[in-house]
């Protein structure tokens, strides 16, 4: 089992002037120290508006920055919105594989559409039509990626002509894709995809069983790639803090993950938020008692060492947050019961960022060696047992998933050619030949570039 590292950039109020800068900055730095001791992936959301919650708008400068800082860490989206309104796909397209290149091929492509008022009424989305535009929007995606040229798409959400769109990633023929689950019917959804799902639901390694079976169950049965490759991996995501001393490491988690659901269920659930006025972290200290989020509770969950879920939901809301052996034991489970990645969330509430980096230090020291050793040899049989499997979902792509060029001699004039056609003015077709031609020869061109009127064109 892999194992991640997962970021919202949260900044509960109250903010100063650089408190935006100091997260991002503080966020690199662990993402460097993650690289270091041998954590697989950082995945980093895209979000917008959710102030406090998530500051983290624009993942792709982020990952951008942290692709220059590290060597081996693998750079997740987690998620882009690929819904049109959010994202065009081609933009999507060129973002990707422009990450891609700059970190020679570390990308995870992760895909989702957001279920929050505050995001889907701001990009003025029908939370009805989401998922089918979810669908379309990274169909175009990959095929932008992966067509020379893209051969064009007139759909119900997005319409493009044919255009090359470049540059291609790295990995070919696209990094790997994932889809953000919060349910079940999510996880089967990847699987009929044929592409990794991402479970941001906080659940019990016990309950994660179960969709395993049903992910890869699924995959066999039902799986229709929606790109050109399959990524058969199911990840789940956890809180963490680890600590030599259980009390400390509650200490230090606990207000940090409480408020995690805290502000979640504010913009997804209960909340009524003005923006730029709402004080998420103010109301959480008011009400989290009276909500069932009291950082007290944790204190008297044994989840880590429990060989079942706490049936209130608790141990999944403290998750890996323990002593490096209680740690263990809980991700052990994960691994038992066939999860592919596990993804630590520790920038959570107003967690200390030292706090951070020590318990980060401690895992790679004590307890991460022993799955990365693991992993290697498991991922090897995974491979070996899923090949079969996999040619039979590729196998059952539809040809028309890629469609030809509307005319094989498909071509697209620049706009005062296009006028020279329009008119048939044979003058101006000579004219701008002749621009051509001393363009070609080195002519200085730039005042013809300055926008010449049309009385200075035949």
């Amino acid at each position: 089992m892999k194992v991640g590292l997962f970021f919202e950039h949260q900044l509960p109020r109250p903010w100063d002037d650089h408190a935006e800068c100091t997260v991002l900055e503080e966020a690199i730095e662990q993402c460097e120290l993650a690289d270091r001791i041998g954590v697989h992936t950082t995945w980093v959301v895209e979000h917008h508006f959710l102030e406090e919650y998530s500051h983290s708008s624009a993942p792709e400068v982020f990952l951008a920055a942290v692709s220059q800082r590290t060597k081996h860490l693998r750079l997740g989206h987690g998620i882009v919105q690929t819904p049109p309104a959010y994202n065009h796909p081609a933009r999507v397209a060129e973002r990707i594989a422009t990450l891609d290149l700059l970190s020679r091929g570390r990308v995870e492509f992760g895909t989702g559409e957001s279920s929050s008022e505050a995001e889907l009424g701001g990009f003025g989305i029908d939370p009805a039509a989401k998922r089918a535009m979810w669908d379309e929007g990274t169909r175009v995606a990959l095929r932008c990626m992966t067509e020379t040229p893209f051969t064009g798409h007139a759909g119900d959400h997005v319409t493009m002509p044919p255009r090359n769109v470049v540059p291609k990633p790295y990995q070919r023929p696209h990094p790997p894709v994932w889809v953000a689950c919060t349910r079940r019917e999510t996880i089967h959804l990847a699987a009929q995809r044929g592409i990794g799902a991402l479970s941001f639901a906080f659940f019990d390694p016990e309950e994660a069983r179960h969709w395993v079976d049903d992910y890869y169950g699924t995959l066999d049965a039902e799986g229709v790639p929606i790109g050109d490759a399959v990524n058969a991996n199911l990840a789940c995501v956890t809180t963490f803090m680890c600590h030599p001393d259980e009390a400390e490491a509650i200490a230090r988690g606990a207000e940090g993950t409480n408020f995690f659901g805290y502000s979640l269920a504010h913009y997804y659930v209960f909340g009524r938020h003005r923006p730029g006025t709402t004080d998420v972290w103010a109301e959480y200290q008011q009400r989290r008692a009276d909500a069932g989020y009291d950082p007290a509770a944790l204190r008297a969950t044994d989840s880590l060492t429990a060989k079942s879920g706490a049936a209130d939901g608790a141990g999944a809301l403290r998750g890996a947050v323990g002593t490096p052996a209680q740690v263990r034991e809980y991700l052990r489970r994960y691994e038992d019961y066939g999860v592919d990645q596990v993804i630590l969330a520790s920038q959570t509430g107003k967690n200390r960022h030292e706090h951070v980096m020590e318990s980060l230090e401690l895992f790679g020291r004590e307890v991460l060696p022993e799955f990365i050793e693991r992993d290697e040899q498991a991922a090897s049989n995974k491979a070996g047992r899923l090949e079969p499997v996999i040619e039979k979902v590729l196998a059952r792509k539809p040809p028309e998933d890629h469609p030809p060029l509307p005319d094989p001699d498909y071509e697209f004039p620049a706009i005062p050619r296009s006028m020279a056609d329009r008119e048939s003015a044979d003058a101006f077709h000579a004219w701008l030949d002749d621009y051509a031609r001393k363009a070609a020869a080195g002519e200085d061109v730039s005042r013809r570039l300055s926008k010449p009127s049309r009385a200075d064109m035949p």
